[in-house]
């Protein structure tokens, strides 16, 4: 399966799951065995096509400004601090 067939099955996949989501009041819903239907029927197809095309950022998030915070630091522990376990002979 080359790159092209992949992506115009990812493609029809998408629109056959948005279809279903729209159209079939049963498909909005939850299964036992597969848990939430729209996750399954347009949020993985969706997924694995973005993938496919190799991460594209949203424009969205191309346009927050990114936070500037501190890294946490590691807190070293000194062989003092840790309880001591007592051997029994």
């Amino acid at each position: 399966m080359t790159h092209r067939d992949l992506d115009s099955c990812l493609r029809q996949l998408v629109i056959l799951g948005a279809l279903a989501v729209l159209l079939v009041p049963a498909a909005r819903g939850h299964s036992a065995l597969l848990g939430w239907l729209p996750l399954w029927l347009l949020g993985m197809p969706l997924a694995a096509w973005w993938s496919l095309r190799r991460f594209p950022l949203p424009t969205v998030a191309l346009r927050l400004p990114r936070r500037r915070r501190a890294q946490a630091r590691r807190r070293t522990r000194h062989p003092a601090a840790s309880p001591r376990i007592a051997r029994r002979a």
